[in-house]
């Protein structure tokens, strides 16, 4: 399923008010469970929506990594065997053939909504 350009395709995940700066937070969306990461810096804020499931232990767990830079990437580190995930595009630092499924994030207002990534 890949999304359009259209408004409709952006579905409500939590306020703002729900996230934590430089953490994880996880999310119901149409039946998925999205981490999400809101990263405040100097150049704005940056917001990030990941599967919570991590692939190596099947465990819903990647809400709760720990945020952090590696190679120049802003990444989390799954909970359980710390393989980095890269925020931007899901990808496994160790292990390529891991992959964290992506979604698009944005603020509307109060409202963080998400929407399938292309």
């Amino acid at each position: 399923m890949h999304a359009t350009d259209n408004d409709e395709d952006w579905r409500p995940a939590c306020r703002r008010r729900d996230l934590v700066s430089n953490s994880g937070v996880v999310a119901l969306v149409d039946g998925a469970q999205i981490a999400l990461f809101y990263v405040p810096g100097d150049e704005g804020e940056a917001l990030y929506a990941v599967d919570n499931r991590d692939p190596k232990s099947g465990a819903n767990v990647v809400g709760r990594g720990i945020v952090g830079h590696l190679g120049g990437e802003l990444v989390v580190a799954s909970p359980l065997y710390k393989q980095h995930f890269r925020l931007r595009d899901g990808q496994c630092v160790e292990y390529p053939e891991q992959r964290l499924r992506t979604w698009q994030a944005r603020f509307n207002g109060d409202m963080v909504e998400t929407r399938p990534a292309f």
